[in-house]
């Protein structure tokens, strides 16, 4: 199927891919500093932003397999790749499988969680979208405050009232309107937990990037997605949730150019 998409910039092309709910905008707080040494392609996943639902089965198997047919259909094979959350576990799966990206950079991936954490996972998240949906009549106001701000992405964002009003706002309708939001979260929640690679397995770079206040995918999860992947190198990044690229945007751009490179 075809993916939306924008590109921007010139250079290398680097793939953006975002999490659960989002859009291509939701890289907004990164997106022009990285457009300036390289060409972007921020793209909405099937069932988000201005891309349809998958005509199947909506699963992360599926939103993959999705993936990658859209790096083939647009000769993207060997593409550097950036992703967050759900995003950052799908570059890190076309990672495993092979064949399909270049230098990966997976901002706390989801699919690392054991036992309760997934209960943890669906519940917070089922909870949260349910609100998010709930408010929207209410929510040019409730972006736009601080301390409002600052409730509504307690579990996503290490500083909630330092974020731009405008691109919260945008998230928050972005993840109210997204179709397929509830079947990935089921799929994310219940499914196999992310499978990984042998050492000597990745042979282009690959970093790992973990928020040490992350409430959404557990710090804890970091040890085990760098088992699963021995080829990778893991940072942490202090004063920092769940978005690395909105809690520490210059840090993040810098880790991104500085791994990709």
């Amino acid at each position: 199927m075809k993916l939306h998409h924008i590109r921007k910039g010139t250079g290398k092309p680097l793939l953006l891919l975002h999490g659960l709910g989002g859009s291509w905008r939701s890289w907004t707080p990164i997106l022009d500093a990285l457009a300036a040494e390289r060409e972007v392609i921020a793209v909405d996943l099937p069932g988000h932003g201005s891309t349809p639902p998958l005509a199947g089965e909506t699963s992360f198997d599926a939103l993959t397999d999705a993936v990658a047919a859209f790096l083939e259909a647009e000769g993207l094979l060997g593409v550097d790749a950036v992703g967050s959350s759900m995003g950052a576990r799908l570059v890190l799966e076309l990672a495993r499988r092979g064949g399909l990206l270049g230098a990966v950079v997976a901002l706390d991936p989801g699919g690392f969680w054991q036992g309760w954490e997934r209960t943890y996972f669906a519940t917070t998240i089922g909870l949260s979208i349910r609100l998010v949906r709930a408010l929207q009549p209410g929510m040019p106001f409730l972006t736009s405050n601080a301390l409002t701000r600052s409730l509504l992405l307690a579990q996503f964002s290490a500083r909630p009232w330092l974020l731009p009003s405008h691109i919260v706002l945008q998230e928050m309708r972005d993840y109210a309107a997204s179709p397929s939001f509830d079947a990935l979260l089921r799929s994310l929640a219940r499914g196999t937990a992310q499978e990984g690679v042998p050492i000597g397995t990745l042979h282009r770079p690959t970093l790992i990037v973990w928020g040490r206040q992350d409430r959404v995918c557990l710090p804890r999860q970091a040890a085990r997605a760098a088992a699963r992947f021995p080829d990778a190198r893991l940072h942490w990044l202090d004063d920092c949730g769940h978005f690395p690229h909105w809690d520490q945007p210059v840090a993040t751009v810098r880790l991104v150019l500085d791994a990709t490179r």
